[in-house]
């Protein structure tokens, strides 16, 4: 028996070991060693099977990224037909998250339909969109969704009382990158509530109107399901990539960032898009495309 169990240890390590890229793994602890904060990577190539991690299971912020969760929720209310995608809704100024985002700019008692709410809250990241869908399904009912399907840490804390205390270190939600990246591949897979809403979850993540950071080092030819989330002191981007020669997930988080700067050359701004270029250039090394010479003056998205 003890035998048994040493050889059963023996297998675990060496089957983990090869599903590491080891050379990866280097490329990107070399990308990030001088950064400024603490970086969280996971990166999966869905073909090989291959992982590269760093800090992979350390809790990040998400920011904007927790809208893909409240979008789960959201979807998982339509396909029990608690919710219609079509329904129709009726804005209210008590509703407005101070900002300028689009649905902001309604009148009291305007209507719009479920699906342009859902639309506006993935690819404009509009926050008065989020958090009135968020209010409509449900924080504690997104959660449960998210622990029904095996995520552990993933969580909306923001306006839900007994996640008050997480809310105050995280903010709105609490994530890792490698259940980013699990999220991301379940909606590729059609395995997020079912294959129709997938695929709808899918349509709308191709559509993102932030392309200034990670999928600005991708070729704008190549399709890629994404979501971005910045606040100061920390930046991030999930991108699932359907690339030609395999298709790879990846997830880069930071916080604790010392520029906390709202520019373009913000150093988490740079590393995002730094290691995006190294992973399209890793897993596509024949190809020859980089961004456009002068793309810079048509990327200054606001």
């Amino acid at each position: 028996m003890k035998h048994l169990l040493s050889t059963l240890l023996l297998f675990t390590t060496l089957t983990t070991f090869a599903q590491t890229d080891q050379k990866l793994t280097a490329q990107l602890k070399a990308a990030t060693k001088n950064f400024n904060g603490d970086v969280g990577i996971y990166v999966h190539n869905l073909k090989t099977g291959k992982t590269a991690e760093i800090n992979a299971d350390t809790l990040f912020p998400t920011a904007s990224m927790i809208k893909v969760s409240i979008l789960s929720g959201l979807m998982d209310k339509i396909e029990k037909g608690e919710m219609q995608y079509n329904q129709k809704l009726v804005y209210r100024d008590s509703l407005l998250y101070p900002g300028v985002d689009i649905l902001g700019s309604f009148k009291d008692k305007d209507t719009i339909q479920v699906s342009k709410v859902a639309l506006l809250m993935i690819t404009m990241s509009d926050n008065t969109a989020s958090t009135w869908l968020q209010k409509l399904v449900g924080g504690d009912y997104i959660n449960n969704w998210l622990d029904q399907n095996g995520f552990k840490v993933m969580r909306v804390n923001s306006r839900i009382p007994a996640r008050q205390a997480i809310w105050q270190v995280y903010g709105w939600g609490v994530t890792t990158p490698r259940e980013m990246c699990r999220l991301f591949t379940m909606i590729h897979d059609g395995k997020a509530i079912s294959p129709a809403a997938s695929e709808r979850m899918s349509r709308m993540l191709n559509r993102i109107f932030w392309d200034d950071g990670a999928l600005s080092q991708i070729p704008p030819y190549v399709q890629t399901l994404s979501k971005q989330g910045a606040v100061d002191a920390s930046k991030s981007e999930t991108v699932l990539v359907n690339a030609p020669h395999g298709n790879y997930v990846f997830s880069i988080i930071t916080k604790n960032n010392k520029d906390q700067r709202w520019v373009p050359d913000n150093e988490a701004d740079l590393l995002i898009k730094k290691v995006s270029a190294l992973l399209w250039h890793y897993f596509e090394p024949g190809n020859k495309w980089h961004p456009a010479a002068g793309i810079e003056k048509y990327m200054l998205n606001e």
